[in-house]
């Protein structure tokens, strides 16, 4: 299956997800290079909520560019195949090496604002990611390292911590909705 086709076949979480969809869903049809940063408008990214086995932790990482906790993830730089793409980036931003998908395909979708900031020097404008969520579990156990340059730390929090570690207000409604999505997922 296609990207298009498996964000048209997605079933909505909630009604951030419905009308995320159809954002998602007119962007494809409206913009060229949605799946490279070429689109300075809007562009895909693919993240990831990781888990523990006891379904009780989430994992983090402490973000260079906005100085506060969040989930692992990164832009599709042209790879259609965005779970692929959310698979190395959890690997490279935590050192994990085996992580268990608990969701088959998307788990979740969501449009993000991200607001102008510097990167690697250079100035980068508002734009939003059309962003696909999937959802590993990993042991707890395993060493974490950052990944120099993109973060400053990897951390196990507790699911009821999560959202007073983060400190963007713009991601409480994402990571409430992951949790609570997480939380009816039969163990």
């Amino acid at each position: 299956m296609n990207l298009r086709q498996m964000i048209e076949s997605y079933q909505p979480f909630n009604q951030e997800e419905i009308k995320d969809k159809e954002v998602i869903i007119y962007a494809m049809d409206s913009f060229c290079e949605v799946l490279t940063r070429d689109n300075p408008v809007c562009h895909f990214t693919a993240s990831n909520w990781i888990t523990n086995a006891a379904r009780d932790k989430i994992l983090l990482v402490h973000h260079n560019i906005y100085k506060h906790w969040a989930w692992t993830g990164g832009h599709a730089d042209g790879d259609p195949d965005l779970r692929a793409v959310a698979l190395r980036e959890a690997r490279e931003e935590t050192g994990l090496t085996e992580l268990r998908p608990l969701w088959d395909g998307i788990f979740s979708l969501q449009v993000l604002d991200v607001d102008h900031h510097i990167k690697r020097g250079q100035y980068v404008a508002s734009h939003l990611h059309l962003d696909c969520c999937y959802l590993w579990e990993a042991d707890e156990t395993a060493p974490l390292r950052a990944k120099d340059g993109e973060n400053t730390g990897v951390k196990w929090v507790p699911i009821e911590d999560v959202l007073s570690v983060c400190n963007e207000p713009v991601m409480d409604i994402v990571y409430a909705k992951l949790n609570e999505k997480l939380k009816k997922i039969e163990k």
